[in-house]
């Protein structure tokens, strides 16, 4: 019997299908028409495209398969129709579900996000809390916060649904550059002059990888699985990364007004000039002003994972990205990893 993964080309989905396979797994995978998907070992799985608001072609493509990992969302902040996200990340997310269990999928994981948490009160432990519809920021919050509570309704009556929350994936191999790896590639390259402050959760897509596995294997349905690694500040997690970069991690914090500007200037060029996805996103700058710090260590000692370091990701992640030819090949002139 398979494991299906939708988004299997994707960052997460990348490194999921690596673990299967070394696993000795049969696998295949689900990705919307027209995804790049030949740095898959296309030999070595079933590769099926299928957009997930397409019920029909979803309920063919779980037919035969006994585990379910729905990781295919779009993680963008920004899209010029917005209702996009709704119908991907939202009812997406009920077509997979419900074609799992038409298709008697033994083990289902669906993967939420961090951001529609909070850790407001975080003093040290584990108290992320789910927020409610009103405090979401921007319809790709509010649309992953409406996926999960489907999937909350369909737990209740009994499906073996298990929910994995990665906290900021970063590491190597996000070749579509989701948002926190544009930031990383920018900054590399140097064009990330001034940064705004915020506070969040990293932890390496090929943990988050093994954790899915994990989790599905012994995971407890209706529990939330909390994916996550090291709490750092944008400025800390700079200063790593330019240690492997070979650059400085810019001194002057951008006011938050001052982003929010930018970031609403941006997306109405977007909107209405370019069609490309901003500088800035009104829903990034936003989501800075909420802490992210996260206590995953229940989670983790649940699973038996342990992460490795932010460090560790930050070296693989600019040699890669040096790879693809996104960053220079060596440090850039007059920075050095003690000038942080």
């Amino acid at each position: 019997m398979k494991n299906l993964v939708t988004g299997g080309a994707g960052f997460l989905g990348t490194h999921l299908v690596t673990e299967l396979l070394a696993r000795g797994e049969p696998v295949r995978v689900l990705e919307r028409p027209g995804a790049v998907v030949d740095h898959l070992p296309l030999d070595k799985i079933e590769l099926v495209f299928s957009d997930i608001r397409d019920s029909a072609t979803v309920q063919r493509a779980t037919t035969g398969c006994n585990s379910v990992y729905h990781l295919a969302a779009d993680p963008n902040l920004w899209r010029r129709d917005r209702q996009e996200f709704d119908a991907v990340n939202h009812l997406g997310t009920i077509n997979v579900m419900e074609a799992a269990v038409q298709s008697g999928a033994q083990r289902i994981l669906h993967t939420s996000t961090e951001s529609i948490l909070s850790s407001a009160d975080f003093k040290g432990g584990s108290v992320e809390h789910l927020l409610k519809e009103e405090d979401m920021i921007g319809p790709y919050c509010l649309s992953k916060l409406r996926a999960e509570q489907a999937v909350h309704r369909m737990i209740e009556k009994g499906i073996p649904i298990v929910i994995v929350t990665p906290t900021l994936p970063v590491g190597p191999g996000d070749r579509n550059q989701t948002p926190p790896t544009r930031m990383a590639v920018a900054f590399c390259r140097g064009e990330l002059p001034a940064y705004l402050d915020c506070r969040f959760n990293l932890v390496d897509a090929r943990d988050v990888a093994q954790g899915m596995v994990r989790a599905m294997e012994r995971g407890r349905p209706g529990i939330r699985y909390l994916l996550g690694g090291a709490n750092h500040r944008l400025h800390e997690w700079l200063q790593i990364l330019g240690r492997a970069a070979g650059r400085k991690a810019p001194r002057w914090k951008v006011p938050f007004g001052l982003a929010l500007t930018v970031g609403w200037l941006s997306e109405l060029w977007a909107d209405y000039v370019t069609g490309r996805m901003p500088m800035a996103t009104l829903t990034g700058v936003r989501l800075a002003r909420r802490c992210m710090y996260f206590d995953p260590a229940p989670s983790l000692a649940e699973l038996g994972l342990k992460p490795r370091s932010i460090q560790e990701s930050a070296r693989d992640a600019v040699t890669w990205y040096r790879e693809q030819g996104w960053i220079p090949p060596g440090s850039p002139p007059g920075a050095s990893a003690t000038e942080q």
